[in-house]
């Protein structure tokens, strides 16, 4: 028995297994200030819808709704059943603040209260 698979049939299944990730997925990619929906987010990389995402080049921001998690510059990878992979050359995570360049002791004060004359 053959398991031969129409092209009609195969592009209906990538497309109706692309409909589902998009509904499951909060994951979005920036660049710039256009917005696109994130299929897949594993550790090396990222894979987007390839008929509605133009290619992406560069530097760009990854959220999962409103946090922001990474800061990526990323590469194209390949194109498979309707989903566009990206590699990461560099991720890093996303901070609220910036870095202290000293030691904070757990127990040191927040603020000084003072009587201003």
């Amino acid at each position: 028995m053959s398991t031969y698979v129409s092209k009609e049939i195969s592009a209906e299944l990538d497309a109706a297994r692309i409909a589902s990730l998009k509904k499951a997925s909060r994951l979005r990619v920036e660049m710039g200030d256009n917005t696109y929906r994130i299929l897949k987010l594993w550790k090396d990389g990222f894979a987007v819808e390839a008929e509605t995402t133009p290619r992406l080049r560069g530097l760009v921001d990854i959220f999962d709704g409103a946090n922001h998690l990474y800061q990526c510059l990323i590469v194209a990878d390949e194109e498979d059943g309707g989903q566009m992979r990206y590699e990461f050359k560099r991720s890093t995570v996303a901070a609220d603040k910036a870095p202290l360049d000293f030691y904070r002791a757990p127990d040191a004060p927040i603020a000084l209260l003072g009587k201003n004359d």
